[in-house]
């Protein structure tokens, strides 16, 4: 089972790179965040016809996320994260699929720190630390898995000196963040590559993506159900070396669907 994550940073105007994306590289799951599209502005048809089902919680100019999945129905069980019924930001939408619980969030992003908005991405993720606290004992596998918004270490950033003053790179970003790896999360690609340096967004400016001058902060988190069944964890940067696309670039993982080898995706570290 191969369960990616791609913040696509406005589907509207690059769809035509999402589907060029799935198709090249298959994979089964897809949480999707940062749509900027209105609900009914959701490209459903073309999704539907690359072979994917989809659900989706749209939100006009800002926000958005969706999943995705080409190997079964999809069987929503939450849109929004529990916690503050005024938060009306489409940031969280979580469904079965085949088996597997996949929460798809788009954390917030925190700037300026301090200030207001800082104050409510401490306070998201407050939420989504109850939340997962509900899910992490589930026996089913579990994948929560998005833009979070953080960098979590000193080793998923280029330049740390550069991001001292960063929402994503806050001390109290960074102690939110392990406190859903105290709970016993695993966070996939660190998992597998604890020394690598592997990033999963790069800045438009100075020839970020070509110096490879990015930071790491699309996760997948699993619980023991899910860690058990990994196989391979990375980040597809392919994407994101094509004109016209995200700043961000597809996080990964397989699952084994039993006791026979996963799959490989595709070329995952080519460009």
């Amino acid at each position: 089972m191969r369960i990616a994550t791609y913040n696509v940073n406005g589907i509207g105007g690059r769809l035509p790179i999402l589907l060029k994306w799935l198709d090249l590289a298959e994979p089964d799951i897809v949480a999707l965040q940062e749509l900027k599209a209105p609900q009914e502005k959701f490209p459903e048809k073309e999704i539907r016809d690359a072979g994917y089902d989809a659900i989706w919680h749209g939100q006009s100019r800002w926000n958005g996320v969706a999943l995705l999945s080409r190997v079964g129905e999809i069987h929503e069980t939450r849109r929004g994260l529990p916690g503050d019924p005024l938060d009306e930001e489409s940031r969280y939408i979580e469904a079965a699929v085949g088996g597997i619980l996949i929460a798809g969030l788009y954390l917030p992003n925190g700037n300026p720190w301090p200030g207001p908005k800082f104050d409510y991405k401490l306070q998201w993720m407050a939420r989504l630390d109850a939340h997962l606290t509900s899910l992490f004992d589930l026996d089913a596998p579990v994948v929560a898995c998005g833009d979070y918004n953080v960098i979590p270490t000193d080793l998923d950033v280029y330049k740390p000196a550069n991001w001292t003053k960063d929402a994503l790179f806050s001390p109290e970003a960074k102690a939110a963040y392990q406190r859903y790896l105290d709970q016993g999360w695993t966070d996939a690609i660190r998992h597998l590559h604890p020394d690598e340096r592997i990033y999963s967004f790069w800045a438009y400016w100075r020839r970020s993506f070509e110096r490879n001058a990015g930071i790491r902060i699309d996760h997948l988190l699993l619980n023991r159900p899910a860690t058990k069944r990994l196989k391979a964890a990375g980040v597809d940067m392919r994407p994101r070396g094509w004109d016209k696309s995200s700043d961000h670039a597809p996080a990964w993982i397989e699952l084994a669907d039993g006791p026979a080898p996963a799959r490989q995706m595709r070329a995952p570290s080519a460009r």
